[in-house]
Order: structure tokens, then C-alpha cells, then sequence
């Protein structure tokens, strides 16, 4: 990717849907509890919209998030990252519903309704999105500003 001409606002957003619909796992990164910033590799679901995420009721991740809405979620590799500021709503598995639960489950391939530990479910909302691959792309990188697209 060296010495590639920065993409344009167009071409980073597209790359970025496609990541969010072709990745299974991002790192969330969070704040809020005694226990301090945390981060943590998670499968997610993307439904064009929000990114759902699930983890162990106990986790630091959910007990940060329970406390403190504001996560940082970040896809890809760090010469071509998508950064994600947004906020994170809990949804309990019984609020889940059948559909986004057995979508979840497809898509990352585990069902946190079936295992004895509570799990936590988060919507995320997407708040700022930022894309870049090398230094000739930070300028422009971003692509949401105020939960609205851009392009």
C-alpha cells in the first residue's frame, strides 16, 4: 500500500461496509469501572446499521459498558484500520428476540444463549467512523461524524 494514492471519501466508505460485513471479529476498547480501560477481541454481528456484540454478563468488557456507554471498537490491521467511536445500549437475551439472536449466532458462529454463564448482549451505535491506511490518508480519514455518514 505504499506510495498508493490516497482513496477518496467514496472508496474508503465502501471498503469500510464491505469490512464490517466481511470481518467476524473487532477489538472493543472500554472505561467506566474500578477496573479500568479494557480491551478485548469480540465476534460481532453489523446489520448496516449497529454492530452487536456479546460477552460474559461478568467481564470487565460488560461491566465497563453497564456503567459506561462510550466504547471504541477498531477492525482490521494497522495499515488499514477502521476505528469506531459510538455508544453501547445492553440488550438482555430475553429483549433479544429470535431473529438477531439466531443472526448472531450465524454469523459468528456461537450462541450465547446456550451457554450456562449469562452473556450480555450490546447494540452499538456508531457515533464517528474513521478509516486509513498509511500516512497519506489521515487527513480525510473520517468518514461518520455525529452518527451520519459523510457520502
Amino acid at each position: 500500500m505504499t506510495g498508493a494514492p490516497p482513496r477518496q471519501l467514496a472508496e474508503r466508505l465502501r471498503d469500510t461496509l464491505a469490512r464490517l460485513e466481511s470481518d467476524i471479529d473487532l477489538w472493543v476498547a472500554t472505561s467506566g469501572t474500578p477496573d479500568g480501560v479494557h480491551l478485548n477481541p469480540l465476534s460481532y454481528l453489523w446489520d448496516g446499521t449497529v454492530v452487536v456484540i456479546a460477552t460474559l454478563r461478568a467481564s470487565i468488557t460488560s461491566r465497563n459498558l453497564l456503567a459506561d456507554d462510550r466504547v471504541r471498537l477498531s477492525l482490521g490491521p494497522t495499515r488499514d484500520v477502521v476505528i469506531i467511536d459510538g455508544t453501547a445500549e445492553p440488550l438482555d437475551i430475553a429483549d433479544l428476540g429470535p431473529d438477531l439472536g439466531d443472526a448472531f449466532a450465524a454469523r459468528t458462529g456461537f450462541d450465547p444463549r446456550e451457554y450456562d454463564e449469562p452473556h450480555q448482549y450490546f447494540r452499538i451505535r456508531p457515533r464517528r467512523v474513521q478509516a486509513w491506511r498509511e500516512a497519506n490518508e489521515t487527513r480525510g480519514r473520517v468518514l461518520m461524524r455525529d452518527g451520519r455518514w459523510l457520502a
